[in-house]
């Protein structure tokens, strides 16, 4: 199966993305939803849901961070929570974009998900919240033939909301509220986006995860949604394509692509999928001229050594295979599945100290219990044979 690349945010999860992306135009895009090739949704699509504060948020609010201390220094209280073990002390799991409730009662998400719950429980409060993406370098992952670029987002905690400021953030006395280590540099050039993107951004997730799941049809609405939530955030436009082609509709698939391109024409993941889709409509001359042009703006894409590794793989040349995925790891040193296949190539080199010191670094870096488990397993079994080396 070919590879379809998408954008996803939240270190996650959050396809959803929070990459960079140039504002469109907001306009009217009805001629990109092609809702009768579709079966309707298994469930109504909800946005209400989202940010939707449950009882036993309330409860957790009144009786567990209510005695942390006293009314002046209830945001503290709520910062605090958020990484103490006793109290919320919430997970990162890339696995599923959560809305609030789910994420508290999970005590587990991603980014956008950690987000969303923070934000629900701050405005239950009545303090201000401000939604900000992060600019770092896009961290990438992968589904089966689904391939997701991540970025991030983070919240910032501000004051008691009063009438006069809705919900802006006085950023004297702001708390930032934030999931993974972020350099300094990323904080200072740090762009506010609104509650409408962050919909759309959960929205997108979301279809991401349905496709990859194999639900296309749900995927379809919840795109669909993500489009409208906010017309100007473009990854989306990507995600309705990708699921058009996954679907059997390339014609639908071309023309979201090129209304995206209009806005970012140098974007790579959506020239990569124009060109397979111009590959499945059978115009190869059109679909050879984007990919020159691929190949110029970006020569070695992510996962290309990675894949010439696996190639190496299996035909048993695992000297060549260790050699590529270390190239791989160079560009991104903390992605798990890079360790893994270096610690595999390792092994079948009969290295078994480098193999479990690869394994322990997949594992460290592991985003969903899924994959943290396969590894824990791995590296016992590693290390298990290191023991009987010993004896």
């Amino acid at each position: 199966m070919k590879p379809w690349a998408m954008l996803w945010c939240a270190v996650a999860l959050c396809v959803s993305g929070c990459a960079t992306q140039t504002p469109a135009q907001r306009a009217p895009v009805s001629e990109l939803f092609h809702d009768q090739l579709f079966k309707p949704p298994a469930a109504p699509i909800d946005t209400a849901s989202i940010f939707a504060v449950s009882d036993r948020m309330r409860y957790y609010l009144k009786h567990n961070l209510g005695q942390r201390g006293s009314v002046q220094d209830t945001r503290r209280a709520l910062f605090d929570a958020l990484y103490t073990r006793d109290q919320l002390k919430l997970e990162y799991d890339s696995a599923m974009t959560r809305n609030a409730a789910q994420t508290f009662d999970a005590r587990a998400g991603n980014c956008l998900s950690l987000v969303i719950m923070t934000a629900a429980l701050a405005r239950e409060l009545n303090f201000t919240v401000q939604f900000q993406q992060i600019y770092m370098d896009e961290s990438w992952s992968r589904s089966g033939n689904l391939y997701f670029a991540s970025n991030h987002v983070n919240l910032v905690l501000g004051k008691k909301r009063t009438s006069l400021d809705g919900f802006q953030v006085n950023n004297s006395a702001a708390l930032t509220v934030d999931f993974i280590p972020i350099p300094p540099k990323a904080r200072e050039t740090a762009r506010l986006l609104e509650e409408p993107t962050i919909v759309a951004m959960y929205f997108n997730n979301r279809a991401a995860e349905l496709l990859s799941a194999g639900s296309v049809d749900d995927a379809y609405w919840a795109a669909r949604q993500a489009v409208q939530a906010d017309p100007t955030f473009m990854i989306a436009y990507n995600t309705l394509a990708v699921i058009y082609q996954n679907h059997g509709n390339p014609m639908q698939a071309e023309q979201t692509l090129r209304h995206a391109l209009r806005y970012a024409p140098d974007n790579t993941i959506y020239l990569s999928n124009l060109a397979q889709t111009l590959e499945s409509l059978q115009r190869p001359a059109e679909a050879a001229a984007v990919r020159a042009r691929l190949a110029r703006i970006e020569p070695h894409p992510p996962f290309y050594f990675f894949h010439l590794g696996q190639e190496a793989m299996q035909l048993g040349d695992y000297q060549r295979a260790r050699n590529l995925f270390e190239r791989e790891l160079e560009r991104a040193p903390d992605y798990h599945e890079f360790h893994y296949w270096l610690a595999v190539s390792h092994y079948q080199l009969g290295n078994l100290r480098a193999a479990d010191q690869h394994m322990k670094k997949a594992l460290e870096n592991s985003t969903t219990r899924g994959h943290h488990d396969l590894y824990a397993a791995k590296l016992d079994h590693i290390r298990a044979l290191e023991a009987k080396v010993v004896k």
